[in-house]
């Protein structure tokens, strides 16, 4: 079970870190155009191992990837002080362009995760791209709200004194300011929201969802105000969904891929509950919304496919 990883930045070093933390496959590529950053940090997690899980982590270039039964890529560009979000668009788009072909080329059969930003628009171009060499779209995988869902998890469960892992909830569209927390949806331990409240003498007010909201959406802000970046959160989720994948199991994941149509907006990409297995998204898991919730959807859609439009 070989795992390829192109960009060797904080995400993609962060995300073959966290590989060896889980024990997820055995042998981790990373691929960087800055060559000596992806020795260095190859060699900086291999010396992990021993304390960790035997994993061989090594650097290399594309024709390395042979083999690989999933390629992440973590490689772009951030933005620039004045860079409109459409010529950051344009720029990693043009990273794109060289990179998925090259993937292709030497990984076939692989399953493609994108996780860079913006992650839904980007992941619709890798599918676009990986489209001329056969690839179906559900073997192109975004990390869509993925880290969403899980920061709406974390600060629900906080709230209520319960373990993120018995909260339930979902984080929809895009990886972004027009994001939807789906609290009509929401249960705790299979045990709908407002019913859980009630048996245990709890309460998520109007005030509380407002700060969740505010929280969840406004999250990375705050973290790249305090350290320039976010990447141990983002690099538990890809590995995550890498297991996930290479062990077949069939997991409910608010991951981003190709839709015909959803929400009455057409040949668009954002993240919805998602049936992921070892050939990446089966199938999507949409469940009944709210009217606020769907409106908030379309519009959250369209905020993508106009962005998608601008790249066409």
């Amino acid at each position: 079970m070989k795992i390829g990883i192109v960009g060797s930045g904080a995400v993609g070093a962060t995300t073959a870190y966290a590989l060896v933390m889980r024990g997820v496959g055995r042998e981790i590529v990373l691929v960087d155009v800055n060559k000596e950053r992806a020795q260095a940090e190859a060699a900086d997690i291999l010396h992990a191992v021993p304390f960790a899980n035997p994993l061989h982590v090594s650097a290399g270039d594309y024709p390395d990837l042979a083999g690989c039964g999933v390629v992440v890529l973590t490689a772009g560009v951030g933005q620039k002080p004045g860079e409109t979000r459409l010529q950051l668009l344009e720029r990693n788009a043009a990273i794109f362009r060289g990179i998925v072909p090259q993937v292709f080329q030497f990984a076939p059969e692989a399953v493609l995760i994108v996780a860079t930003n913006p992650v839904d628009v980007m992941t619709h171009l890798a599918a676009r791209l990986a489209a001329e060499f056969g690839v179906p779209h559900g073997r192109v995988v975004g990390t869509g709200t993925m880290l969403d869902t899980a920061r709406f998890r974390a600060l629900l469960g906080l709230h209520l004194g319960v373990d993120a892992y018995h909260v339930h909830a979902y984080v929809l569209g895009e990886h972004g300011d027009s994001e939807v927390l789906a609290w009509s949806e929401v249960s705790i331990g299979g045990i709908p929201l407002e019913e859980f409240c009630v048996v245990q003498g709890e309460e998520v007010d109007e005030a509380a969802r407002r700060r969740i909201d505010d929280e969840v959406r406004n999250a990375a802000y705050h973290i790249i105000e305090g350290k320039g970046a976010t990447y141990y959160g983002i690099g538990s989720a890809i590995a995550r969904l890498v297991n996930v994948i290479l062990h077949d199991q069939r997991s409910i994941l608010t991951v981003c891929a190709p839709v015909e149509e959803i929400v009455g907006v057409a040949d668009v990409t954002v993240a919805l509950p998602n049936l992921v297995g070892g050939r990446g998204m089966i199938s999507n898991c949409l469940f009944p919304l709210s009217d606020d919730e769907y409106a908030g959807l379309r519009a959250s859609a369209q905020v993508v496919r106009e962005a998608i439009a601008s790249l066409e």
